[in-house]
């Protein structure tokens, strides 16, 4: 009986946290984010424009450029000179989405010369440049 004494003597304050109060607070704000959650990525609605305009093709046709042995570029089948190259890829790019570009060359074309040419597909704002090569192959 003693016990029961201690637990609620009037002189003595509370020790016991009521939670009621707590759960009831969470309860609510659970509520309100779960409401208001889908309403945040609706955005906001508007009326584009209507304009008339060609659409865009997605699959553009990839460009190769190629650089025989005897140090000629070819740009898909169309023979271009080192001097036109930068105009020209820049004047293609203009209107792409796309900015790549695969690189074939020779091998017995000098290494310098890939370079220069390397230089001036760079200069034309190309984005991605690939290298076309071969498999090795097996001596087994």
């Amino acid at each position: 009986m003693s016990s029961f004494r201690r637990r609620h003597h009037p002189d003595k304050p509370l020790a016991e946290i009521n939670v009621t109060p707590l759960v009831d607070v969470m309860l609510v704000l659970l509520i309100i984010f779960m409401v208001t959650a889908p309403m945040l990525s609706m955005g906001i609605d508007v009326n584009l424009p209507k304009v008339q305009s060609k659409s865009m093709d997605v699959t553009e046709e990839k460009l190769v450029l190629t650089i025989s042995d005897s140090r000629e570029i070819f740009l898909n089948k169309t023979k271009l000179p080192l001097g036109e190259l930068n105009s020209k890829l820049t004047a293609i790019f203009a209107n792409r989405i796309d900015r790549e570009l695969f690189l074939r060359a020779d091998r017995n074309v000098p290494y310098g010369f890939v370079v220069e040419v390397m230089s001036e597909v760079r200069k034309s704002g190309v984005d991605k440049l690939g290298m076309i090569t071969e498999p090795p192959e097996d001596t087994k």
